[in-house]
């Protein structure tokens, strides 16, 4: 059994990167990490208010002395563990890039959490200790580097903090969906009184909870918000925004810094639309016509929501 560990969560990018030879980046974790020797990818924790693909480009080049550009998302998601030594347990999203090298020299680092940024094989980093979410992305047999928890600890929905300028700041991960169903009806919720962005549409879903893989806990909100059944097709991507004095049901002013994965979810048998959570964030919960969603007007929908759903029309 793993002793009884502070939880905390965290949001990171990390950089893909390959070169003309089909070799890899990356990194290896110095005596200063929790796991010293261990490879990973190329990143880092996303600041607050930053936006993810800035944060794989400032962490890329921090930790290889290289710059890079990205050109897109490959995949999101989350893993837990455990860290004794420092009385913690960590959850941590993860956002996985596709970069390519603009510039710059490959360097070491002396004293920093890495300490060595090297190009590997695939055949090569097969024989090297890597983190899991490494051995995930690049499609390797997983290693057992990590330390998991026995189960995954109490940890709140929403957790603000004090900031530095004295004002609460809140960073969460979310998953949503752009749930259509057989005749191209799209699924949107209303945000209730009370909440920000108080009677706009808006994509269903919401934060993960602490432990849950984000397609997970996309499919168990829209059965929560919406009472439908989808089932998760594609990822769309990530929107980051921030709004710097969000007001809520708190009742006072926080940093709010939302980072939320969007994907292309199928409703094969829709329903009736229901709202499970009464007296939560979501009023209401409607299928829209093509024609419908696009004559609302852009102030009745939020952020996300037309993000996402312009995101959803590419081809």
């Amino acid at each position: 059994m793993t002793p009884a560990l502070e939880p905390i969560r965290r949001i990171a990018a990390y950089a893909v990167c390959t070169d003309s030879e089909d070799r890899v980046l990356l990194v290896r974790a110095s005596s200063r990490s929790g796991t010293p020797g261990v490879w990973s990818l190329p990143g880092g924790a996303v600041d607050h208010g930053e936006d993810p693909n800035h944060t794989v480009v400032r962490e890329t080049a921090a930790e290889t002395g290289l710059s890079v550009s990205v050109s897109g998302l490959i995949d999101v998601l989350a893993d837990m563990r455990s860290l004794p030594q420092r009385g913690v347990t960590i959850h941590t999203d993860r956002l996985l890039y596709r970069v390519s090298v603009r510039g710059g020299t490959l360097c070491d680092r002396i004293g920093q959490p890495t300490d060595l940024a090297r190009w590997h094989s695939l055949d090569e980093a097969k024989q090297l200790p890597l983190r899991p979410f490494t051995a995930q992305a690049l499609e390797l047999p997983p290693g057992s580097i990590d330390l998991a928890p026995d189960e995954a600890p109490d940890f709140p929905s929403f957790y603000a903090v004090p900031g530095p300028d004295g004002l609460h700041r809140a960073q969460r991960f979310a998953a949503y969906a752009v749930a259509t169903d057989p005749a191209g009806r799209v699924l949107l919720t209303r945000v209730a009184d009370g909440y920000p962005g108080a009677g706009c549409w808006h994509l269903p879903g919401g934060g993960t909870d602490y432990g849950e893989q984000p397609g997970a806990a996309l499919i168990r909100e829209l059965v929560e918000e919406t009472g439908q059944r989808g089932r998760l097709v594609e990822l769309l991507g990530v929107a980051s925004h921030r709004d710097a004095a969000s007001l809520g049901p708190e009742g006072y002013p926080i940093d709010w810094h939302g980072v939320r994965a969007f994907y292309r979810v199928a409703v094969d048998k829709p329903a009736p639309p229901t709202v499970g959570d009464v007296g939560g964030s979501t009023s209401e919960a409607r299928w829209f016509g093509p024609d419908e969603l696009e004559a609302l007007p852009a102030e009745r929908l939020t952020e996300v929501t037309a993000e996402a759903v312009q995101a959803a029309r590419r081809p």
